[in-house]
């Protein structure tokens, strides 16, 4: 079935690192037309002879999804390349910082905001007409599958509730879009990912880091190639074709739904 992800026209946000990357690369893998983002383009010679070892296409697009301008020219020149879109993964975000209450300002609020809301916001809005016409033209459902956080379920650790209010957000907006775009067949989940070894985690202590890891049943993070594969059964029609309003958490049980 996953022949179907063969041509298919992938804009992921956020691609150039991480979760996102790992799943770029499995699209491409399974032959997609991918678009890889991020705020700076990938030059690592050994990243780019790996994707162009891989049978699908891509094309590498730099911009600053904090900035709706940003959003509207990434959806347009990915569009332009491949002649439209039919999944778009919005993976774009971050941390932002940490703050307590009492010292959070402006520039720190809309630093947080702007990474992890406005980007998913802009970015889907100026998606939206290109994946109506995919469906339209496929017969099939179009998708829209954005990364979201256990911290949007839990709050998150000590001075990054933005940030956990923040996914919180995000998962609640996509159940809105259900309702919104349903009749279009364009479908909207969440994939939720709990402590996973990437960046993200990156300066904290070993003694934090080994309590996070005490408190997941599986005893360990997980890694960015075990979050991927949830991306690329969200996006096929053929798997999850009648699955639309849902968070996927990826956690190893380190919180139970």
């Amino acid at each position: 079935m996953l022949n179907e992800l063969t041509g298919k026209r992938v804009l992921i946000t956020g691609s150039t690192a991480g979760i996102g990357l790992a799943t770029a690369k499995l699209f491409l893998q399974y032959g997609a037309k991918v678009g890889i983002n991020g705020r700076n383009i990938i030059k690592d010679p050994d990243i780019l002879a790996e994707f162009d070892a891989l049978p699908g296409e891509y094309i590498q697009l730099g911009a600053d999804l904090t900035q709706s301008s940003h959003c509207e020219k990434l959806v347009a020149d990915f569009a332009e390349h491949f002649g439209g879109i039919d999944v778009l993964i919005n993976n774009a975000g971050g941390l932002g910082g940490r703050s307590a209450l009492e010292n959070i300002d402006d520039v720190f609020y809309d630093g947080v905001m702007d990474l992890n809301v406005r980007s998913v916001v802009m970015v889907t809005k100026y998606a939206i007409p290109h994946l109506r016409r995919s469906a339209q033209e496929s017969g099939k459902t179009s998708a829209v599958i954005s990364t979201g956080s256990i911290a949007g379920r839990d709050g998150g650790g000590v001075g990054a509730g933005l940030y956990g209010s923040a996914k919180a957000w995000v998962h609640s907006i996509h159940r809105n879009w259900v309702k919104e775009f349903t009749g279009d067949n364009i479908r909207f989940n969440i994939v939720s990912p709990g402590s996973i070894d990437t960046a993200f985690h990156h300066g904290k202590s070993e003694e934090v880091l080994q309590k996070m890891r005490n408190s997941i049943p599986m005893g360990r993070f997980g890694t960015s190639e075990e979050v991927a594969p949830t991306y690329l059964y969200l996006a096929s029609h053929s798997f999850s074709g009648y699955i639309t309003g849902q968070i996927v958490d990826i956690n190893g049980g380190q919180m139970a739904p």
